[in-house]
Formats: C-alpha cells, sequence, structure tokens
C-alpha cells in the first residue's frame, strides 16, 4: 500500500497515522479487539504482546498524534485524567511543578490533593507573569505545566517565552493543549517537551468516548511517559481507538464551523448589558491577546462570560431552550457550564474566588449549530 506522502495539516489528518500495514490494504485502520497475541516461539517475542502493552490500532493513533503536534512521539490513554497522572508520574518525591493557577479543576485537584501525598509539591502561580516565573525556580524544580488558554478563563501564557526559562533551568514544559487542538496551535515547535490532550473533547468531537493523549519530542521523556504507561495501564482500548483515528479526520472542518460560531457569539455577546466581562483568547484589548494571536491560529471555540451573580447565572441556565448545561466541552453539540458548581467544584471557595472565578461565570463550549438557533437561546437565557 502506497505510503500516502502529505506535508500539509489537513492531510495529515486524513493520512497521519501510517494506514494499513495488512495485506488486506484497508483505508480504515483495523480494529484490532485483542487482549494478547500469539508468539513465534519461547525466547522470541513478536511486535506485539499484549494490549497494555501495545496494540496496532492504538499506535496507529499514537503514531496520528504526535505527527500532528510536532512531536516524535505519542500515547494513548483511557481518559485526559489518566493522561495527566502518567506524565506527573514520571516525577520523584522531592520533586517541585510550577503550575498556571488558573487551571481545569480536575488538574488542581490531583496537583492539591493526590501527587502531595508521594512528596511531589505544586507551586500555583501566574505564569503569565515571566518574572514571578522565574523566580519562582529553585534546584527541585522540575517541570512548568501550563494550560493556555487556561480553563475557564481564557488566560493567556507565552509558550515561546516560558520554554527558553524552563529550559534555562533544566525543567520541562508541559502544556495542556485540549482547549485550541494541533490545528490551531502547536505547542512543541514554540519550545515545549510535554503535550497534553483531553481527547474526549475537540479531537472527539462528539461526546461519545472518553481518552487522553500525550505527545513529547524528546527520547528519555517518551521512554519514561511509555514505561508509566505500561506499568500502570491505564491505556485507551483497541475500539476507543478506532473511534477517535475516526473522528480527527474530520477536525479542521469542524474546528472551522465551530470558530465561526463563537466569532459570531463573541460579538453577539459584547452588546449584552448582562455580560459584565467577557472572556475569549485574543480579544482586542484583553490579557495577552497579542501572545495569543502570536502562537495560536485563531481564539478557538471556547469562552466564558460573566453575569451579575450565582441567581442570574441560575436564571440564565433555566432559561435556556437549546443549549444543555453539562460538564466537558468539543463537542458538535453547545454545552454551557457553570464553574464555581461544576468543573471547579472540588476546588476550595477561597481559591476559586483568588483564581478569579466567580459565581456569576459562564463558561460557554460553541457547536456547529445554525448560528440563529445559538443566538436565539442565548438572548432568550439573557432577557
Amino acid at each position: 500500500m502506497k505510503p500516502h506522502l502529505c506535508t500539509h495539516f489537513n492531510s495529515k489528518l486524513i493520512y497521519g497515522s501510517g494506514g494499513d500495514n495488512t495485506e488486506y490494504c484497508s483505508v480504515n485502520t483495523p480494529i484490532y479487539q485483542t487482549s494478547t497475541f500469539a508468539q513465534p516461539c519461547v525466547g522470541e517475542l513478536g511486535k506485539y504482546e499484549y494490549t497494555r502493552s501495545e496494540n496496532p490500532t492504538r499506535a496507529a493513533l499514537e503514531q496520528l498524534s504526535a505527527t500532528l503536534e510536532g512531536g516524535t512521539a505519542g500515547f494513548a490513554f483511557s481518559t485526559g485524567m489518566a493522561a495527566i497522572m502518567a506524565v506527573l508520574s514520571i516525577f520523584s518525591a522531592g520533586d517541585e511543578i510550577l503550575s498556571s493557577a488558573s487551571i481545569y479543576g480536575g488538574t488542581y485537584r490531583i496537583l492539591r490533593d493526590v501527587f502531595p501525598r508521594f512528596g511531589l509539591k505544586t507551586t500555583l502561580l501566574d505564569t503569565a507573569n515571566l518574572d514571578t516565573l522565574e523566580a519562582s525556580f529553585t534546584p527541585q524544580v522540575k517541570a512548568v505545566y501550563i494550560e493556555t488558554p487556561s480553563n475557564p478563563l481564557m488566560q493567556i501564557t507565552d509558550i515561546a517565552a516560558v520554554a527558553q526559562i524552563a529550559k534555562r533551568h533544566g525543567a520541562v514544559l508541559i502544556v495542556d493543549n485540549t482547549f485550541l487542538t494541533p490545528y490551531l496551535q502547536q505547542p512543541i515547535p514554540l519550545g515545549a517537551d510535554i503535550v497534553l490532550h483531553s481527547a474526549t473533547k475537540y479531537l472527539c468531537g462528539h461526546s461519545d468516548i472518553l481518552a487522553g493523549l500525550v505527545v513529547t519530542n524528546d527520547d528519555d521523556l517518551a521512554a519514561r511517559v511509555k514505561f508509566v504507561q505500561n506499568a500502570t495501564g491505564g491505556v485507551l482500548p483497541p475500539m476507543d481507538a478506532y473511534w477517535l483515528i475516526r473522528s480527527i479526520k474530520t477536525l479542521a472542518v469542524r474546528m472551522d464551523r465551530h470558530v465561526e460560531n463563537a466569532e459570531k457569539c463573541v460579538a453577539l455577546l459584547r452588546e449584552q448589558s448582562a455580560v459584565k466581562a467577557l472572556y475569549y483568547p485574543g480579544l482586542d484589548g484583553t490579557q495577552g491577546a497579542d501572545i495569543h494571536n502570536r502562537q495560536a491560529k485563531n481564539g478557538g471555540a471556547m469562552l466564558s462570560f460573566e453575569l451579575a451573580d450565582g441567581d442570574a447565572a441560575k436564571l440564565f441556565v433555566d432559561k435556556l431552550q437549546m443549549i444543555d448545561l453539562a460538564v466537558s466541552l468539543g463537542g458538535t453539540e453547545s454545552l454551557i457550564c457553570h464553574p464555581w458548581s461544576m468543573t471547579h467544584a472540588s476546588v476550595p471557595a477561597e481559591d476559586k474566588i483568588a483564581m478569579g472565578i466567580t459565581q456569576g461565570l459562564i463558561r460557554f463550549s460553541v457547536g456547529i449549530e445554525d448560528f440563529e438557533d445559538i443566538r436565539n437561546d442565548l438572548l432568550l437565557g439573557l432577557a
């Protein structure tokens, strides 16, 4: 079967998994729905032995993820949190991580409540402030962990600048790229060492599977992540790997429609007196707009806006007739989330306030419906 040589991103979405290597030349990656593989003889192992360790379907997805992010090795996990757990598990007791203070509540939870029990310390800070970041380094700091845009306030961190600082101190830069996907932002060419995805979101795009991806461009880091993946076993099953490959093929066309609708929503919400504040990456006059527009293709399809208080937020959600209230994001359907009580429910109230998360904050994952229906529902909720 021909190798499908291609250099442009949209073509890589289709062919980046490497295609089928069987005699049947299927245009789609086969599903190797097996737990184990027969071996040639005692003392001689074949390429695949046990699906926890490696599986051809998962391997195709992992190759695809590395290709799209500009890395050299990819790893697929059962959830986004499993991917984050695996990456954090490559560090040791006594190590310290510098992390964005404004991050997803699930990430905050394991940094605060899980890994400290094993001696891994995390310092939360404003990673957009490069002076503060530089001053926070100690000999124990082994990694910097950032989200950009951050969840849910869309705060922007300069990936290239942070990468330079991290490298000066011998630390690893880890970037959660879930919100933008490699179609809109590629942290590894900007200097990141590890890129994470909750592939449940835009990479899947249909709200029907859970998955996590890790990509790195360093052989030593790849070996450490691979060891944890195999040792702990939180891998993505073959069937889900197949569905994720299938979904990624339409990533570009989906994201273009998501972004088109999101930009119209931003324009609409800026005109509404009930909206106290609007958070959208790259928006003129907002924090980090120039940085974001330099390192990303556009603002993506995630935005947040603030209403007066929790009562206003509840009234707004209750009035909606099409848009669902749900955790998660990145599906074809528009979803509204109340971070205070949902994605960041496990974060103490004082920490949420310090992050800038109020009870009136609404996070909005803009779908690919007809914009007029989205518009009418938003106006209904804001009325």
